[in-house]
Parts: structure tokens; sequence; C-alpha cells
């Protein structure tokens, strides 16, 4: 959530900004100040009028004190108006706040001085790239080696809860299992904390990393329970610190953790959602980490360093793409992702996504640091990336690695697959 403070002292500036994101921010803005200014006005009333009525009950103990009970009760009956006033008063701040809390909370963050202006993925900006697209000798994209080896069943998955829910079977489940391990052991030498989260989340939860009320009809909502499924461990993990004053010494916080994902969204048709390209339900292995505003442009480039050495470690040939504000998640400030060469498929394939949030939801989750016992709290910033999504990384490691007999297994796997070879 942008801060209350900013759009009073940058108004211009944030509708500006807000433009790299399409968006004509001017009127909610302006909605905003107005709310903003009615609601300071009366509660400026509200505490004058309650000042006055403690004024006055103060004077009514001493004339009861005094022996003169009848002057004090003739004012109780003269307070009335006033006591309705004062409630009438607290309504309306009441309502007035919730509209701007609505208001609020419907703008998206402010973009980055270095996210770009752009409609759609198409304008995003390539800062890197990493590797040579391989050349295959065969070419079978993965959803045919997946049945020819027997690795996903995806006619079970279908039959058990429907398209999107693939079963990985034999040398497919090891494998995956495999990358999830690598990547949490990965991730811990890089000094992430593993945790194990809730898979589920409350609403509160989902408010605070920014999902609700952005991303709702998105996530898998159970209503008797009022629970939503975790469409990435970003949420548990972040609302672990929600409501939370950290110390200085305590930061950064950093941690990693697997979980399975669950996003409704179905998509297109085509081979773009074909096999593991689009899924309801996912592996994911997430890095999260809070700092000090100052720290946190150092921990993004640190962020997206660790990501793009684990694309080189299993061989694949990347690139690092910088989010237009056309194409920016609604939470983060800056974006960079992470798409691998699928050379069967002949295309991108995204992998990672690695955003800075800043206080956008810091601000939601009242995550904040003092830098001494002295000290103001302060807005922590927060930062996450996958570490990574494992369909898109599976589906290209078994495309990539293909020949006429069979698939090679990268060499940092070998410990944790037992098999070198699908054959």
């Amino acid at each position: 959530m942008l801060l209350l403070s900013a759009i009073r002292n940058d108004a211009a500036g944030i509708v500006q900004d807000l433009a790299k994101r399409n968006l004509d921010a001017q009127p909610i803005v302006d909605r905003i100040l107005e709310l903003n200014a009615s609601r300071r006005s009366i509660q400026v009333e509200a505490e004058a009028a309650q000042a006055e009525a403690n004024q006055i009950a103060k004077k009514i103990g001493q004339l009861f004190k005094s022996g003169k009970g009848d002057q004090a009760n003739t004012l109780k009956e003269d307070t009335k108006a006033l006591k309705l006033r004062i409630q009438a008063l607290g309504r309306e701040l009441e309502a007035i706040e919730t509209q701007e809390k609505d208001a609020l909370i419907s703008l998206p963050n402010r973009p980055d001085e270095l996210v770009p202006a752009g409609n759609s993925e198409s304008d995003n900006i390539t800062v890197s790239t990493w590797g040579t697209k391989p050349e295959l000798t065969a070419n079978k994209p993965h959803w045919d080696l997946t049945e020819i080896y027997g690795l996903i069943d995806f006619e079970r998955g279908v039959k058990i809860a429907g398209a999107g829910f693939p079963v990985y079977t034999g040398k497919g489940a090891r494998l995956q299992r495999a990358l999830i391990q690598w990547f949490l052991d990965q991730n811990a030498e890089a000094g992430y904390t593993e945790v194990i989260p809730p898979f589920f989340v409350n609403e509160a939860s989902a408010y605070g990393t920014g999902q609700l009320p952005d991303k709702e009809g998105q996530m898998y909502h159970m209503p008797v329970d009022n629970l939503y499924a975790i469409p990435t461990a970003e949420i548990p993990v972040t609302n672990m610190l929600r409501d939370e004053i950290l110390s200085s010494e305590d930061l950064p916080v950093k941690y990693t953790a697997h979980s399975p994902c669950f996003r409704r969204e179905a998509g297109s048709y085509g081979k773009d959602v074909r096999g593991l390209n689009r899924l309801h339900q996912f592996e994911k292995v997430e890095i999260v980490c809070v700092d000090k505003p100052e720290k946190s442009a150092a921990h993004l480039d640190g962020m997206v360093s660790h990501v793009g050495s684990l694309l080189e470690s299993l061989g694949l040939h990347y690139r690092v793409l910088r989010l237009c504000g056309g194409d920016l998640g609604f939470a983060a400030s800056i974006t960079y992702d992470f798409e691998v060469w699928s050379a069967a498929q002949e295309r991108w394939l995204e992998v990672s996504s690695v955003s800075n949030f800043k206080t956008f939801q810091s601000s939601r989750l009242k995550l904040r640091y003092r830098e001494d016992v002295q000290s103001k709290p302060t807005l922590c910033h927060t930062l996450n990336g996958s570490s990574l999504a494992l369909p898109r990384v599976l589906a290209a490691l078994l495309e990539n690695n293909q020949d006429a007999t069979g698939i090679d297994i990268p060499d940092v796997l070998h410990q944790y697959t037992g098999f070198t070879r699908i054959q």
C-alpha cells in the first residue's frame, strides 16, 4: 500500500510514475487527498468535542463532590446533545476511514525509476543473457518425452482433479524431488534459512502481501474456513513477520521455502499452455528477504545473481528481463523475470520473478524495525523471488538434454537423483 504521507507530499510524482503502468491515477489520487482532508477535519472536530466533554465531566464530578448534585445533574442533561454529536462524528469518521483505505488499496505500487514505461511484455527490456541455444539431434516437446519415458501421467491427473494437475511418476517424480532439494540446499548455502510454512492462509495474510483484493479470482478459496490455498510461498513466509517490530541487529531476515502452489488461472489454449507450461498445481522454491530500505537495491541485485547461478549450474540458456510498467505486478516496484530457452518448443519459458516491493507490503503488514530502543519504528523493505519454479525448469531440462535414446541429467543433480540418464 502506498503511504498517505507520500501521496500528500508528492501527488504529482506518484501520478507521473503510475502512468508507466498505463494507469491514469489522477482521479483516485485526488479522491484520496479529498478523503484525507475530510478525515483530518472530522478528527479535529471529534477530538475538540471529546475534550469539551472531558472538561464537562470533570466539572460534573467536582460539583458532586461539593454537594451540588442538582447543578451537576442539570449539567449532565445539557451534555446529552454533545454526546450524540461525538457519536455521530465517530460514525462519520469510521465511514470515511473505510473509504480512504479502500481508495488507497486500489492503487498499485509506484514503479522504481529503473522501470521503463510500456504496455505489455513486448516492451520489457532484456538486461542480460547467458549461454547459447542448444542444438538438438532429437526434438520432442516435453509432453511427448514424459509419455515416452513414463515421467508424468497427465491423463490420470485429469481423471483425478482435472487439467493442470499432473501426476509425476518414477524417475519424473525423483527428478522433481531432486530439483527441490538442490534448490533448497543452494539457497541455504547462500544464507537463507529454510522454513516450512502453512500452505493455506487467512484473509489478513493474503491482504498483507497484496494478493487481496488484486488477485482474489486467481486463488482457490475455502469459504467455510475463509482460507486461501497459496499461489506462492511468498505469502505465508513474508507474513511470518506481520505486525512485528524487528531490531536493527535482526536484519536482514532471509528465508527460503518449498511449497505446492495453487492457481486458478486458466490461460489460453494451445502449445503455450500444454504439458507443464501452465498448471493449477505446481511446486516452487521461494526466497524472501526483509531489510532496511537503503539495502534493498543491493539485495535485489544479489537475488538476481543467485537465481542466475542456479540456472547456469543446470546448463540452461536464459535471459533476464526488466519488466515494463504495463507488465509489472500490482505489488512490485521493480521486477526481473528469468526465462529459459525451450529448444523443442523454440520459445522462452518464464521460470522466476525476482521483485523488490519496497514499503508496499510492509505498510500493509505493519512490518517495521528500530535502529535502537529510542528510535521510532521504520517500515522495512520486502523482496522475494522464485528460486526456482519447477514445471518449466523441468520442461526445459528434459527438452534441452534429449537425444535419440534418452535424456541426460545435469551433473549437479546426480547425487540427488541417483541416476545420470533417463532412457
